[in-house]
């Protein structure tokens, strides 16, 4: 669950675009390490259910907006289907 020192999720691995974009930010980095695995997931999920590569870079920048202000979840998204 652990990709090069930053914590992953239950389900899913960090892609290396997100993991970039994390280290990148200490803030983003500090929320990301303090929220849960399943709340990583939920993240990691959002991200890469984009279909496109454009949603998923706005998807990566969104995220860096949201858990650098504290947010801990994707908003209005279903969630990931791919719990146990």
């Amino acid at each position: 669950m652990i990709k090069k020192g930053i914590v992953s999720g239950v389900v899913h691995k960090l892609p290396s675009d997100l993991q970039k974009t994390l280290l990148s930010d200490p803030k983003m980095l500090e929320v990301w390490t303090d929220i849960t695995p399943l709340a990583r997931d939920e993240w990691i999920c959002w991200i890469e259910s984009a279909k496109k590569q454009e949603t998923r870079e706005r998807r990566i920048e969104v995220g860096h907006s949201k858990l650098t202000s504290g947010m801990r979840r994707p908003c209005c998204w279903a969630g990931c289907t791919h719990r146990r």
